[in-house]
């Protein structure tokens, strides 16, 4: 399996990552991209990277953290984005939930990104929460200026937005919540989606699946992610594993180069 959204260089991990890692493996993870949320955390992040063979990373901005980074530019994404580790941009996006950054900062910080990620052709990650409208018209936009790859990572949002990225050739992350018990809608939107461009990841430490909701979580869970998409379309655990593998590294193709 691939986790394709680990946050490994916080608090939570930082006394036994090695223990962590090591279940992860004995659960079947062969592959981890580790998500950078602050440009000033990307240091830590990318030495997780290159201090182990099977981690990659991204280089970007959470859209809460937007406010703090207003001079980042793609530029610079771009020149972090040479090193051989980093197999993505972001995780950027758009969240006017909580609104820890204002929404003219998120938008120019989104832009940026996207910039960045059509440059240098690495998927762009996606975060989106209370803004299915303004993303999607964001991203048709762009990419009507030239095209990028698309991830709308741990997706919870609405179909018109989901169909809409689709058209754009985008992937779609699962997470942890597809097996909650009042994910109703999620689940009924994600079934909508191929199963040719979905991926897994845990987005741990947070929203550990059922059975293990309410703990921390770690990427040795991501089975239980796997089993939940599974049921949802039908398909055995052991084929979601295949090609929700094989979508991933199609899509962060850096990982195989």
């Amino acid at each position: 399996m691939f986790d394709t959204h680990v946050n490994l260089h916080g608090e939570a991990f930082a006394d036994d990552l090695q223990d962590v890692l090591g279940r992860a493996r004995a659960s079947g993870v062969q592959r981890f991209l580790a998500i950078c949320d602050r440009y000033d955390n990307f240091p830590a992040v990318r030495e997780i990277a290159e201090t182990h063979p099977d981690i990659w990373c991204s280089v970007g901005v959470h859209p809460h953290h937007a406010k703090d980074f207003t001079s980042l530019t793609a530029d610079t994404l771009i020149e972090e984005a040479r090193h051989p580790k980093v197999v993505a941009i972001g995780e950027t996006g758009l969240d006017f939930h909580y609104g820890y950054s204002a929404e003219a900062d998120q938008v120019r910080s989104l832009r940026e990104h996207i910039r960045a990620a059509r440059v240098t052709g690495l998927p762009l990650i996606l975060h989106t929460r209370e803004a299915d409208t303004l993303m999607a018209e964001l991203l048709e936009e762009e990419y009507a200026n030239g095209a990028f790859q698309p991830l709308l990572h741990c997706y919870t949002g609405g179909e018109d937005l989901c169909q809409r990225a689709l058209a754009l050739g985008a992937f779609v992350s699962v997470s942890g919540i597809l097996s909650f018990k009042s994910a109703k809608d999620v689940r009924a939107v994600i079934a909508t989606v191929p199963l040719d461009r979905i991926t897994l990841e845990t987005d741990c430490p947070y929203l550990a699946p059922m059975p293990m909701r309410g703990r921390r979580n770690e990427p040795s869970y991501l089975v239980y992610v796997a089993e939940a998409l599974g049921a949802l379309m039908g398909v055995d655990t052991e084929t979601i594993k295949q090609v929700t593998t094989q979508n991933a590294i199609r899509l962060f193709s850096k990982v195989a180069a």
